[in-house]
């Protein structure tokens, strides 16, 4: 039966995906001897939030996520970044597969406030993979067998890689959701005051905000 081995090589940015994406470079590894015809894997990807250190300032921007950092021994725990389901095709002994990781710039979802807070350095990640593998038995009979939980993987990918994926895709941007009631009153401000980007609208109102509080 085979036992398959799993281990992260690199990762690097999709620059022509339709999408922000990662594809991690996975090296699978049969243990055994049979002919692999196939792979359905699945993959929950977590973020080892307490195998790193956190300077000043990355600790003012993580309270939303975890708290003040003197609590931090009790609230700073692993994130659940994302899920992956990949067809990995036939193989014999080992094979090098890319794991395409479609993220987002909202920072109302915790993997990117997240990954935002960080200026630099490394974040830790953990790969729990599962699945079906597919196999040739003795006399090319095609089996099955399940992949055990306990097959993981870790990897530190590099914060700039996560920052130059989203200047890639938005240059010079960052991405605020508002609700509906919140948009309408904006782009009715931005209207009745003649103002012809977004960024004036706000800038604008930041302004009119100073001058009252000098008042």
């Amino acid at each position: 039966m085979p036992d398959l081995d799993f281990r992260i090589e690199g990762a690097e940015v999709e620059e022509f995906a339709a999408v922000p994406s990662l594809s991690f470079k996975l090296r699978i590894e049969n243990l055994e001897s049979e002919p692999i015809r196939s792979v359905a894997l699945n993959t929950q990807v977590r973020i080892a939030a307490r195998r790193r250190h956190y300077e000043a300032a990355e600790q003012d921007r993580l309270r939303e996520l975890f708290g003040e950092p003197s609590g931090w021994g009790s609230t700073l725990q692993s994130l659940l970044w994302t899920h992956n389901v990949l067809q990995v095709p036939r193989f014999s002994g080992s094979t090098v597969v890319d794991m395409p990781v479609t993220c987002t710039y909202d920072l109302e979802v915790v993997a990117s406030k997240y990954f935002y807070a960080l200026e630099g350095g490394e974040v830790p990640l953990e790969f729990l993979f599962s699945g079906t593998v597919f196999y040739a038995a003795e006399g090319g009979l095609l089996q099955t067998a399940r992949i055990s939980w306990e097959k993981e993987a870790e990897y530190r990918m590099p914060v700039r890689l996560w920052k130059e994926m989203m200047d890639h895709y938005f240059p010079n941007s960052a991405y605020v959701r508002l609700r509906k009631d919140a948009f309408d009153e904006l782009y009715d401000y931005k209207v009745r005051n003649g103002l012809p980007t977004w960024e004036a609208a706000v800038e604008s109102l930041l302004r009119a905000s100073e001058q009252e509080v000098e008042r």
